[in-house]
């Protein structure tokens, strides 16, 4: 930092730094929300765990890292289970010494009410979408404490400020909000920051991979007053801004990332 509190110009924006990306992988070729935000923290400096249940995806965006000169390292996990999360905390600290950042992408989509909603589905979405994001930061929070602090971004959805027939998924979402702000609070002290993002209708390569039409894919455009496709870089750069020391003085907050669509109603 310099004598005004501000990285010197032109520094890596997290340079030293050491992050865990969850859901580090895209199904399919191309920038996901967990890709692009794993490859823009590696391109401002940090070294990054890339994190997936499936190696295969996250070895992609290993080597879309390296090719660019960065530094990172795969590592299979899955987040709903506590010894993966502690494990996979551990090998951060082993292979780098410190954990500075943590961005929880993972999340799985469901539709239907609660009468259409099967029990198991809906606890699956529960785990998978809330008690990962728990369970990561249960483990990861200590030892940024030992770091001298850190940051927490975590994947939400604006499916919890406007739900459209998605009901354990809008649930799901809504609770992410709440426990990004219960986590402020709580860790405030410690010098850990937590925030999350609210993504819109952007266009990903799980999109793509669920077989959505040309003529939806342009409907969702024109949904917003923007009228421009949001992609994974959109997410991913909110990520970096959050995780970064730009964002020092900001925790519990929800950024909204939809070129507007929750600020209109649907069009007639």
């Amino acid at each position: 930092m310099t004598a005004f509190g501000l990285p010197p110009a032109g520094a890596p924006r997290l340079a030293g730094k050491v992050a865990i990306v969850t859901g580090a992988g895209s199904r399919g070729a191309g920038i996901g929300n967990g890709r692009a935000a794993a490859m823009l923290f590696a391109r401002e400096g940090a070294r990054v765990l890339l994190v997936d249940r499936d190696e295969s995806p996250a070895r992609d965006t290993l080597a879309l890292i390296e090719a660019e000169g960065g530094e990172a390292a795969v590592y299979t996990a899955d987040v709903t289970v506590s010894e993966d999360c502690a494990a996979m905390v551990a090998y951060t600290l082993e292979r780098w010494g410190r954990l500075d950042i943590l961005h929880n992408n993972v999340g799985i989509g469901s539709r239907g009410s609660v009468v259409e909603e099967s029990e198991e589905e809906w606890e699956r979405v529960q785990r998978v979408n809330v008690t990962s994001m728990m369970l990561t930061s249960k483990h990861a929070i200590p030892a940024m404490m030992r770091s001298g602090g850190g940051a927490i971004v975590n994947v939400s959805s604006i499916s919890a400020l406007r739900p459209r027939g998605l009901t354990a998924y809008s649930t799901s979402k809504g609770a992410v909000i709440a426990l990004t702000r219960a986590m402020a609070v709580d860790h405030a002290r410690d010098g850990v920051r937590v925030n999350c993002i609210a993504p819109g209708p952007v266009f990903t390569p799980m999109v793509a991979s669920e077989g959505m039409s040309d003529e939806l894919r342009e409907r969702r455009r024109l949904a917003s007053p923007l009228q421009v496709e949001g992609t994974g870089w959109d997410i991913g750069y909110a990520a970096l801004f959050l995780a970064s020391d730009e964002a020092r003085y900001i925790t519990g907050v929800v950024l909204v990332v939809d070129g507007g669509t929750t600020i209109v109603g649907p069009s007639r």
